[in-house]
């Protein structure tokens, strides 16, 4: 049976439950309640599998804050023997407008200290990651505050049609692959 590592990255705590940086945790938090699954916490994060089509899929949520996540990657890849190629790493982007998804099988970290932090844990650019646009609609020198800021009511309205395409790009992820993965949802 393949296994693959969902990641999800955000920082715990109630305070940082709904804001933008946490898109990870809520796209797997999505995943889980559609499917009924629920996270128990364990070393360096939350976790949950998920079987699908004869995949096996461990959604985890690092308990390690934002700018630590390479730790609880590398940790359980290591732990469950999985490969590179089959984990995925959700991350918020300001680069992309709200709702746009991007997946890439490699790149830079963009100054996403998150991605920064995966990189230097697994001594490679070449990852999969899954980047949800949280658009840049913040002043300058408000990046800080506008990322860890709560969603505003027209996109709540909206997340919920979102999430639903972030879950379905996850399970495509493990059925059909990268690449035709990537063909059918980059930028839907």
């Amino acid at each position: 049976m393949k296994k693959f590592l969902i990641v999800g990255l955000g920082n715990i705590g109630d305070a940082y439950e709904n804001t933008r940086h946490n898109i990870g945790f809520k796209v797997l938090d999505h995943l889980a309640k559609k499917e009924s699954l629920s996270f128990e916490t364990q070393k360096l994060g939350d976790l949950a599998t998920y079987k699908f089509k004869g995949r096996t899929f461990i959604l985890l949520k690092p308990s390690t804050f934002m700018n630590l996540s390479g730790k609880a990657v590398l940790y359980w890849m290591t732990k469950e023997n999985i490969p590179l190629e089959n984990v995925l790493i959700i991350t918020d982007d300001l680069n992309l407008s709200f709702g746009s998804i991007r997946l890439k099988g490699k790149g830079s970290d963009g100054g996403h200290n998150g991605l920064k932090d995966i990189q230097n844990k697994l001594q490679t650019a070449t990852y999969n990651r899954f980047r949800f646009g949280i658009s840049d609609e913040f002043s300058k020198g408000r990046q800080i505050d506008y990322v860890l800021g709560e969603w505003t009511v027209e996109e709540n309205d909206q997340l919920p049609e979102r999430l639903d395409k972030a879950v379905e790009l996850i399970k495509s992820f493990g059925t059909a692959g990268l690449n035709n993965t990537m063909n059918s949802f980059n930028g839907k």
